[in-house]
């Protein structure tokens, strides 16, 4: 028997001469004793898995295709020791099951992978999106304007225009039912197109003195309602539109007109100024602004538009982008009432007008209303400049203001008649042109 320390001494002799002749532990090490033959046996079935092992503790690292094989390898196996006791169609369903398994498995590991650490947040870029910035862009509106609509309510203070005495809202009987007065109101409108307000009040006097309704003018026929609307602008079209629009009125709105611009535009001879007008005065609802030829005319003068317009409709859509909703009721009365008295159409007077400073057409329209003011007479300068000075021209003023010439006695007179009868052509160029637009009688109807 040998002594501990002596024993001890050669079991570690055994072990390492093992491990330096066999580095894989395979069966030559049948020498060995039963301890050194177990481990052998289990490294040898594990196929180097032990130095595989070793390598990965070593670099404290697992790699990323290993997991996904190992658990092939193991269903593998699995897989060749249950073909011995099962039936083959059980081996097919099993091998099936397995290989859903497996994908579910192979599709896990691919799943990202999650510490503990929170993510660093990237850096964040920040971007407007087109409609904001269109938000932030400021409101365009012309310069001045408050200060001229100021100027424009203090001219308009006395009331005493055409359109103060004789508009839309003075031409209905306020003691006539709702719906009737809302029908007068319309028909008013309808014949105030192309006809100054005077004309326009007394056709709307004859017609109430006939009791003007629904059912009045639906019973009266074409020739009568002629006669009485006559000398209106256009009179033989609107007396067609004023008797289809109030069957229509009858047939789809129950005798009572519309109450919307889609409505009302339905009519014939309505138009969007007539629409907006009707639904502020006869319902009291601001659907828009009525632009007329006033209004249109004095907001392009004024440069309350920001690019020039050609039809009143443009006028109002313009109009509406910038101008408060609170003044649309009041800007039509405001325009109307100044361009019939201050700014005309044809010499408007910029003399007078408080917004001369601020007007970007002021004394354009009407130079001859600036040359009156000035110390000289026209004729006074031309004949102080020389010969061959030449002096520019306004294309208004051409035919006014042309400086006169010396003629021949027989010339002169020649010329002098002629200036003389054309009054006298005048009139009986106006006279034929009333012959032509009359009434087929000839006479008014009271």
């Amino acid at each position: 028997m040998l002594a501990p320390g002596r024993s001890l001494c050669v079991y570690m002799f055994r072990r390492l001469t093992v491990r330096m002749n066999s580095p894989y532990f395979t069966d030559s090490t049948a020498v060995l004793d039963t301890s050194a033959t177990e481990s052998m046996g289990e490294s040898a079935v594990n196929k180097g898995g032990i130095r595989r092992l070793r390598s990965r503790m070593a670099q404290g690292l697992k790699s990323e295709d290993d997991p996904p094989k190992v658990k092939a390898e193991v269903h593998e196996q699995s897989i060749s020791l249950q073909t011995h006791a099962e039936t083959p169609a059980e081996t097919e369903s099993s091998c099936k099951n397995t290989i859903k398994k497996v994908k579910e498995e192979a599709v896990d590991d691919k799943a990202p992978l999650t510490s503990s650490r929170t993510p660093r947040r990237g850096r964040l870029k920040v971007e407007y999106e087109e409609e904001g910035a269109e938000l932030k862009r400021e409101r365009w509106e012309p310069c001045d304007w408050r200060t001229q609509l100021s100027f424009i309510r203090e001219m308009r203070s006395r009331r005493d225009a055409p359109v103060d005495q004789m508009g839309a809202e003075k031409c209905f009987d306020t003691k006539a039912p709702p719906e009737v007065r809302r029908y007068q109101v319309l028909i008013s409108l309808m014949l105030s197109s192309q006809t100054k307000d005077l004309v326009t009040a007394g056709a709307m006097q004859r017609l109430r003195k006939h009791d003007l309704s629904v059912d009045v003018i639906l019973n009266m026929d074409e020739e009568t309602l002629g006669k009485l609307i006559y000398p209106v602008g256009f009179w033989r079209t609107k007396v067609k539109y004023i008797k289809q629009a109030t069957a229509l009125i009858q047939q789809e709105f129950g005798g009572d007109i519309p109450n919307t611009v889609e409505g009302l535009i339905r009519l014939p001879g309505v138009g969007p100024k007539m629409a907006h007008l009707a639904m502020d005065i006869a319902w009291n609802q601001v659907s828009g602004i009525g632009v007329d030829t006033h209004v249109h005319r004095i907001s392009n003068r004024l440069g309350w538009i920001r690019k020039e317009t050609k039809t009143p409709e443009e006028t109002r859509r313009a109009l509406e982008e910038w101008l408060p909703r609170d003044l649309w009721s009041e800007i039509n009365w405001l325009l109307v009432g100044f361009g019939q008295q201050v700014c005309l159409p044809v010499g408007p007077l910029c003399s007078v007008c408080l917004n001369q400073h601020t007007c970007p057409a002021a004394h354009r329209s009407s130079p001859s209303k600036k040359l009156k003011s000035s110390p000289a007479s026209p004729t006074a300068r031309v004949k102080e400049e020389p010969a061959g000075a030449s002096r520019p021209r306004c294309p208004s003023q051409s035919r006014k203001h042309t400086a006169p010439q010396e003629v021949s006695g027989n010339e002169g007179q020649e010329k002098k008649t002629s200036r003389e009868d054309a009054p006298s052509v005048t009139r009986q160029r106006n006279r034929r042109k009333g012959k032509a637009g009359a009434p087929p009688s000839g006479q008014f109807v009271n």
